[in-house]
This record gives structure tokens, sequence and C-alpha cells, in this order.
């Protein structure tokens, strides 16, 4: 090269030297303040997200590509180290499969989706706990997947008062049992797993037995603490799982899921019935109730939940006709036995309104003039289809109904009516239901049938059962001092056969006794049966009672009741119940020739039921 040549290379390298020098120290000191920056950085993210978590419930979770954890902050498994076990398997490990949404996050997972508010049960240390998850996956510049990043918040407090308000919505606010809309869900579920995987259900529908009579005697608050304690006692006897309901009133329901054993249901069933029956204390005194119940058993006796429920309800039905505190289960025959009570209960709602009941008389008669001196009143229906009905057959729907008191206070206005016609001045007598004297204004009702009829009040007698004094409440004996305030004289009817007790008398102002037929029949050929029927007479004498003996059939028995005391009596012996149309016959006969007539002896004159 010539030596120009070598100058200029000579002074181009003193030159670039020093600027490539210069320039490779600025990008060094570039660098080297950029790395410390992002250190900086990174370690004021790592005190920020540091004292975020120390403020909150939140934690920071990531995966690696694999699905493997790479941070998962949270301490709630104490020292455990979920660093390296895959996300999934992790949480899968500390939750219920069945009881998460942990299949729809394994989803997300297997998808790379983003996780948006996913929500799992956790088995922690102490008590369940809930988490919700959220995540976004990392995709890089590349467009390659590189794991997940996110956050845990735990929620425990929110799921518990979900699950508070919830279990208030679902329950019975007097009891804390299940309420109906509740249990009806429960019924569909377990519908649902029958259809599904075949799994049986017992559907059992409860009703108690005289809780009525106590609740309007008592009054509510006497009748809510009964069904507080009584559904404890229901409650106690169920099996975990089992569903309890109130479905309102006194009426409860147990759901026995993936339960087909009717042995098992019968078993259930006669320990409820045995649990309620037991006393209960109410202000100090001793009440007791009963309880019916109706079984339905799925897929026996149906598939869909109404049905069940339905056929559990004519079970319950069928309890209460064959005397109430049993149990029945469903049988076919009861549906087309319900559609004829429906259809009998629209036919006797229409025959109050078409005059198509009629009474029909029998004679009360003197002891010992044997004169006759009033008649009972029996309801009778003229069917236009089935013939004449004597009230076994429609009395029972008609308590169960609205129909009773429209019954009763048609009876008493036709017999104040028809025996406002009647010679000498002849009392009538009245059976009066417990649901019609304790659900009407029994006093203001009587009060405007005698002013409408026109006749006498001391002429009109009202019969009770003892099953309306079972409380002796304070109702009952204020209402029956404001009848006979108005001139109306009041019996127990049935006297013996009920709750009988020496308080009732005491404290009611009754003023005649009626001793049941059960006890007549057995004066003489019984020297208990006498000894019985001695005692009420002398305990009526002594309380200035009258007393009527009814079922008379025989002359020794009519002998009898006269030597002990009774001062009435009643029955075949005398005759049968009349029509009303056969009245003006018997009123020109006198009772002595009618009995003499008749031979009357220990053969009963006429079998046929009154």
């Amino acid at each position: 090269a010539t030596p120009g040549v070598l100058y200029l290379l000579l002074a181009w390298f003193f030159f670039a030297t020093p600027v490539t020098a210069i320039n490779i120290s600025s990008f060094f000191v570039m660098y080297s303040k950029a790395f410390i920056e992002a250190q900086e950085q990174t370690a004021l993210s790592n005190t920020l997200l540091s004292e975020f978590q120390k403020n909150s419930s939140d934690w920071l979770w990531a995966t690696s590509a694999n699905g493997n954890i790479t941070r998962f902050d949270t301490p709630e498994f104490g020292e455990e180290d979920p660093n390296g076990h895959n996300f999934i398997d992790y949480v899968k490990g500390k939750t219920d499969v069945e009881d998460t949404n942990l299949p729809v996050l394994a989803k997300l997972f297997s998808t790379r989706e983003n996780i948006r508010d996913v929500v799992v049960k956790i088995s922690g240390q102490h008590s369940a706990r809930w988490w919700r998850v959220n995540g976004h996956p990392i995709i890089e510049k590349d467009g390659s997947f590189s794991g997940y990043m996110g956050t845990c918040s735990d929620v425990t407090s929110e799921k518990l008062a979900e699950q508070r308000i919830l279990t208030l919505a679902e329950s019975d606010t007097l009891t804390g049992l299940m309420n109906r809309t509740a249990f009806s869900e429960r019924l569909t579920q377990a519908g649902a797993n029958l259809e599904r995987y075949g799994r049986p259900f017992i559907v059992l529908h409860l009703n108690f037995d005289g809780f009525k009579l106590i609740n309007d005697t008592r009054g509510h608050v006497a009748g809510d603490r009964i069904l507080a304690e009584a559904s404890e006692r229901i409650a106690d006897e169920v099996r975990d799982g089992d569903c309890v309901a109130r479905l309102g009133g006194d009426e409860f329901a147990i759901l026995m899921d993936s339960q087909g054993d009717a042995g098992a249901a019968a078993r259930l069933a006669g320990r409820l019935i045995s649990e309620v029956n037991q006393p209960y204390q109410l202000d100090g005194e001793e009440v007791r109730i009963g309880l019916s119940i109706g079984i339905a058993m799925a897929p026996l006796n149906g598939t869909r939940p109404d049905q069940l429920l339905r056929n559990a309800d004519l079970a319950l039905y069928r309890a209460k006709a064959d005397g109430r505190g049993v149990f029945r289960f469903f049988e076919n025959t009861m549906d087309a036995e319900l559609r004829e009570r429906r259809m009998l209960e629209s036919e006797l709602r229409d025959a109050i309104n078409n005059d198509e009941l009629v009474l029909h008389f029998q004679p009360l008669v003197d002891a010992r003039s044997l004169d006759t001196v009033g008649f009972e009143a029996l309801i009778r229906w003229e069917h236009p289809i089935r013939g004449l009905l004597s009230p076994v057959e429609f009395i029972d729907i008609a308590e169960n109904s609205s129909l009773i008191s429209d019954l009763g206070r048609w009876t008493i206005h036709r017999a104040c009516t028809i025996a406002r016609e009647w010679p000498d001045n002849r009392f009538v007598a009245v059976n009066l239901s417990a649901n019609h004297f304790m659900r009407s204004d029994i006093v203001a009702e009587v009060a405007e049938i005698l002013s409408e009829t026109g006749f006498e009040a001391s002429l009109l007698e009202l019969e009770i059962t003892e099953s309306l004094l079972i409380t002796n409440s304070n109702d009952v004996v204020e209402k029956i001092n404001s009848l006979k305030t108005i001139g109306v004289s009041v019996a127990m009817d049935d006297f013996g056969t009920g709750y009988s007790s020496l308080s009732y008398l005491m404290g009611v102002p009754f003023d005649k006794l009626k001793i049941d037929k059960s006890f007549v029949d057995s004066v003489v050929d019984s020297e208990s049966g006498q000894s019985i029927v001695r005692m009420i007479s002398t305990l009526a004498r002594e309380l200035d009672l009258k007393v009527t003996a009814e079922g008379v059939e025989t002359r020794e028995q009519a002998e009898f009741l006269k030597d002990v005391g009774c001062d009435q009596l009643q029955g075949y012996l005398f005759s049968k119940p009349m029509s009303n149309e056969e009245m003006p016959s018997y009123f020109l006969k006198s009772t002595k020739n009618k009995l003499v007539e008749s031979g009357a002896d220990k053969t009963p004159l006429d079998q046929k039921t009154a």
C-alpha cells in the first residue's frame, strides 16, 4: 500500500476506536441500567404482590405448559408444597368431585380457555371452604402456549351467607323443617333419579289427629307449640338423608330417597305414630294428639312426583277413615273411592241448596210415665239415585269440608221449624259437630234461627260430644253459658265413650248427660255394666243433671234404667226414627199403649240401624 493509504487507515483507527469504545460503553451502561431497573421493578412487584396477598383473601397461581404448578401461594394446606403437581389433580385431591365445578375447570384447562369465576368446594383442615378460580393462558409472541397464570379467592364467607339465605328460603319458619317448595324440588329430583338411575323412593304423608280441636280451643300460640314439639319428634325418627317437610298447617311429608323397602316404611310409620301420640305438656296440662299416615312407593304407585304425593294423600284419607292413628299403603282402589267421595261432596253441596235433606225424629220418653217428652232430630239424605242415605254415608265428607257448618245450620233451622208445630210443647234435640261449634258464632246463629222460626228457646236442646271438651277451654264454656243465657239447654252426648273426666262436669254447665248405647247393652247381663250406669246416674243426680239412656231395646233394660234413676229413655223399644210425615199418626197413640202392643221383652224390636 502507498504511504497515503497507510496514513489514512491509521487516522481512521485512531478516530474509530474511541468512538466504538464510547458506543460500547454507552450500550453497556444502558443495558446495566435497564437490568437494574428490571430487578427493581420485579422487587417492587413482588413487594406489592406480597402486600396484596397479605391484606386480602386472594393469591396467585401459575403453571407450566404441561399443567404443573410453578406458583401457588396459599397457606390453606399448611406446609404442603404444591409446586410440581398437576394443577387439576392437585385441586381434585382437595375437593368432593360430585359437589363442585371441577369438571368445568378441567375442561377449560384442556381447551386453554380463560377461566372466569369458577367456584370449587375445598375440604379444608377444619371445615369446608370455597375457592373462586380465575386465570388466563400465557401465549408467547411466536404463538406457543407456555402455561397459565391466575388468582384464587377464598369466598367461603360469601357461600356460607348464600347457604343461610337459601336455608331460610327453604325452611318452615315455625318448625325449621323443609317447606313445601323445597320438598317439591327434592321430590322432583328423586323422580329424576328414578328415571335416570332406577332409584326407588317412598313418600309418607302425615296429618295429626285432634290437632285442629286444640288449635281452635287453645289458640294458635298453643297450637304452634304442639306443632314445634311434634315436628322435633318426627325429625328424630327419620334416617340421615331423608327429607322431612311441613307442607302447611298440621300436614307433614317425608321422602325416603333411594329406598323402596315397604318394611322400612312401615317400621318408620309405626315409630312416628307411637312418638307423636306421647303426651304433651301445655300450660301445666297434659294433652295428646294422634297421627295418621299415608304411604306411596315409587315406582310401584307411580313415577311422577305429583302423582306420588297425591297417592300418599289418598292413603292418608284411608287411614283417617279406618279410625285414625294408623298408617295405610296406597292401593289402586283408593283412586276410585276418591272420585266417588268428591262426587258425593259436590252432590251434598247441591243437596243442601236444593232441599234434598230431610229429618227423621226418634222419641225420648219419660222413664216413669213413658210419656213422650221430646224427639231427637236425625238427618237423612234423599239422594235422587242412591235413595235414602244415613249420616254414616255423608257426615264424614261434610266434616272434612266446609259443608259441616252449612249442614249444622240447616239441621237446627229445620228442626225448630218442624218442632214448632208439635203438640204439648215437646222439645227437640239436635247434635252439633265439634267443628261447627268451634268454627262458627254458634250463639248468634242459634239466636237468629230461634227468631226466624219463632221456636221457644227452652224447647231446643243441643247435644255436644266429649271430644269438644278435650282441653276444657274457656271459649267452649263461654259459648255454652251464652247458649244457656238465651234459654237453650245443652247435653253431653255419648257420655263415657270419649275423654270422660269429672273436671268436665264441674267446669262445663251441662243440663243433661246421655248414656251411650254400649253401656245400656250391658246392664242386663253384666254386673260391671250395671255398676257403671248406676254410678253415672248417681253422679248426675248429685250434680243436678238429667240423665237420658239411649239405645234402649228391651223391657228389662228400661226397668233397670228407671230403677237407677234415669230420667229419659230413647231407643227402638219405643220407636224407630220417623219421617215428618209419620209424626201425626205417632201423636195419636199413647206411648203406654204402643209399648203394650209391641209385646216388648228381651228380644229387640227392630234391629235396623237408626
